[in-house]
């Protein structure tokens, strides 16, 4: 071979490496978003710490991944057809929020890899086999719904003296948060606190639930945070705020639009910690090898504007607990 020839085949050689490489490097990963709520839903810092964590990981929207969502519109019966979708569309992995949402992804999309979270307690619910080895398609995040729910009876009990009665609002539909419910409910009964059950399974539900507190009005109110409850937690804020009732909710971002207090698990440690599962599967790891994990961090969130509203003074030492304060 010519000296000429060969420079010219070894360059060929060496940029058909380049390419290869290049191709390899570039290749585009599809993660499905799947919920049975809405995408106007409160949880963007969840939601933006999920692609910062993606993204700080190599992992970049518009570069080498691209989401494929899916919302139901709290058209729970939805949620299969649209799991399904996601698997027909080869998405690498799917991303699920809600029980509902889980439970799709587990029946309707069981050949693809899942990562879940706000699901409740998967173990207790059937989701998956056990925490260590979940087995099937789905890992992600699990909670602690005894002990928060304690936590947040506590709290409410600091700030509303004598309280009594705490009316709960959950979907009665949804078995995760059916359960979380009902651990609710065993802390208050030995927290000495009664309950008034307000189970809701659509927004036309929330009309009654309302209408049953104007009758048998309670001290407070405790929101059990999942799709339908969040589609309608401005309802839930309008009407305590209406009627001077002191609220407590899981989600930080209610607080910031007018709930009272909030306490539960940092969304966005939720949103990074789903974000490096993610990662994970797509480096080939399997979810049944994953195990899944209890939240870490915790936030507690008073908004001092809605207490003043309220004609509510909260003992300074409660104040003092909080991770962010709302004036």
């Amino acid at each position: 071979m010519r000296r000429r020839e060969f420079l010219y085949s070894l360059g060929a050689t060496i940029a058909w490496s380049i390419d290869a490489q290049a191709q390899k490097s570039t290749k585009v990963y599809r993660i499905g978003l799947l919920s049975g709520g809405s995408p106007a839903g409160p949880l963007g810092d969840r939601d933006k710490s999920f692609t910062s964590a993606l993204s700080q990981r190599g992992f970049v929207e518009g570069r080498n991944i691209v989401f494929d969502r899916r919302y139901a519109n709290n058209q729970i019966d939805k949620l299969g057809a649209l799991a399904a979708e996601l698997q027909a569309e080869k998405v690498d992995v799917i991303v699920t929020f809600g029980y509902p949402a889980a439970l799709a992804a587990k029946v309707s999309a069981n050949k693809t890899p899942a990562v879940i979270s706000g699901a409740g307690d998967p173990v207790a619910t059937g989701l998956v086999d056990g925490l260590a080895r979940p087995g099937g398609n789905l890992t992600g995040l699990t909670e602690l719904s005894t002990q928060l729910s304690a936590k947040r009876l506590e709290i409410l009990k600091d700030a509303v003296p004598g309280l009594r009665v705490v009316a709960m609002l959950w979907n009665a539909a949804d078995l995760g948060m059916t359960l979380r419910y009902h651990a609710a409910e065993d802390a208050a009964r030995v927290l000495g606190v009664s309950v008034q059950t307000l189970g809701v399974r659509e927004p036309n539900d929330f009309e009654q639930a309302f209408a049953a507190m104007t009758r048998q009005r309670p001290d407070a109110i405790l929101m059990v945070s999942d799709a339908l409850t969040i589609l309608n937690r401005k309802r839930v804020v309008e009407f305590a705020a209406a009627n001077r009732l002191p609220t407590i909710f899981e989600n930080s971002d209610i607080v910031r639009e007018g709930g009272l207090m909030s306490y539960g698990p940092s969304q966005i440690a939720i949103g990074e910690r789903v974000g490096e599962l993610v990662v994970h599967i797509l480096q080939g790891a399997q979810p049944a090898d994953l195990p899944l994990e209890l939240p870490t961090r915790f936030e507690f969130f008073v908004n001092l504007k809605t207490a003043k509203a309220l004609g509510l003074n909260l003992p300074p030492t409660l104040v003092g607990r909080a991770d962010e304060v709302i004036e």
